[in-house]
């Protein structure tokens, strides 16, 4: 993560201490603002287009009970010899004969081959000078402005998008915010988890599925692919609205497999689910009823960055693993970050720790109802989505079993 000042304008972004920037929009090349509104809170939204490269068998062999999930009729990816958007070569992005990525054609989300000299040196493209300087040093350039959409003319990205509807997704996000905003933005442990979904399809396959801390709706849309249900869920009516704004922009793909995704409020920090009809994304009866007759996968990704909200989070996975009427499964994806601390006076990573501490304590749980089963998942398998998976990204699977 990094911390961002107050800018003089929205198309020049500095850097400020009390926000933070997800290390997937600072690393990804920013050559294409597109800026569709502003929130609630006055923030800017920005809308990303990414590509999925699979066929549509891959939507009915990939994943099956049983079978090979490292064998996936797909598109071929192109080359990265051919300045194509597929991972270059050394770049770490693994494809393995089948890709969803954000690629040249996205809206936001750009990849550029790297410019070189005659001696081999990085060759950078210096930002425009804005076009007000009174002392420019050469000929007068334009200055970038951030491309701005109305709501109505959503129908734009449409045309730009390559292929079938099935192979785009559309996610609308936050580049900076608050501490407490950052689920607004896409983290690299969302894609990790999404990577996972799309791997074990078996797993997720006409399920009952319940995200916690969804945030902008990545990982639930995934799963949308081949649940049945999915509820999607978090708090804060801003982010809820941009949660349910998410799934909308991309109903085709879970009405392709026959998935239902529902946005619904989830407070951790609370022992009963909201039923008051006058509060946005409440639940109704039929619908608690639906979460705990059928539910057998819970899931997670990115919320274990506060010690309070992660013990809420362990609270909540306890709370709601005995409520279900079957045995479920919960998969965990978090991110090992790294800080110098001025009380340890070295680099650690205390809310990791603390993390783990909280995997040992659910493992040690001995109530007489339930076992939980804690192991790591190794990411070993396809890597779907473009992003840098950097050791310190793990996933965690949690099984609650009956005590017989």
């Amino acid at each position: 993560m990094v911390q961002l000042a107050p800018a003089a304008a929205m198309d020049e972004v500095t850097f400020r201490s009390d926000t933070v920037l997800s290390d997937v929009h600072l690393y990804t090349p920013n050559h294409r603002h597109l800026m569709v509104r502003l929130n609630s809170v006055g923030q800017p939204v920005f809308l990303s287009q990414f590509k999925l490269l699979w066929s549509q068998d891959s939507w009915t062999d990939s994943g099956a009970k049983g079978g090979d999930h490292g064998h996936v009729h797909t598109k071929e990816p192109p080359s990265a010899e051919t300045g194509s958007t597929g991972s270059p070569t050394g770049s770490g992005h693994s494809n393995k004969g089948f890709s969803l990525q954000a690629g040249a054609d996205t809206t936001g989300w750009e990849v550029a081959e790297a410019q070189l000299d005659e001696d081999g040196d990085l060759d950078v493209v210096r930002r425009p000078r804005a076009a007000s300087d009174p002392n420019p040093a050469g000929p007068p350039r334009d200055k970038v402005h951030p491309m701005i959409l109305a709501q109505e003319e959503d129908d734009v990205l449409g045309e730009e998008a390559q292929g079938s509807p099935h192979d785009i997704i559309r996610i609308e996000h936050t580049m900076a915010t608050p501490l407490e905003d950052v689920g607004k933005q896409v983290w690299r442990g969302a894609l990790l988890l999404a990577d996972y979904i799309l791997f074990r399809q078996d797993l997720f396959r006409g399920c009952t599925a319940l995200e916690l801390g969804a945030g902008t709706g990545l990982a639930s849309i995934i799963a949308a692919t081949v649940a049945q249900t999915v509820y999607c869920t978090d708090v804060g009516a801003d982010l809820l609205a941009m949660c349910q704004r998410n799934i909308a922009l991309n109903s085709h793909l879970a009405a392709a497999g026959g998935g239902v995704v529902k946005v619904k409020e989830l407070d951790w920090l609370k022992d009963d689910l909201c039923t008051d009809p006058e509060v946005p994304f409440s639940w109704s009866q039929e619908e608690i009823s639906d979460l705990y007759d059928h539910t057998t996968i819970l899931f997670a990704a990115e919320v274990f960055y506060d010690d309070d909200l992660t013990d809420a989070v362990f609270k909540t996975l306890s709370r709601l693993a005995h409520r279900l009427k079957n045995a479920c499964t919960a998969i965990l994806s978090v991110e090992k970050r790294l800080n110098f601390t001025l009380r340890h006076l070295d680099v650690t990573c205390e809310a990791y720790d603390h993390f783990r501490s909280c995997l040992r304590a659910l493992e040690q749980l001995a109530d007489g109802k339930l076992r939980f089963v804690v192991e790591p998942v190794e990411a070993s398998f396809p890597q779907l989505l473009v992003y840098e998976r950097i050791q310190q990204l793990e996933l965690w699977k949690i099984i609650a079993e009956p005590v017989t």
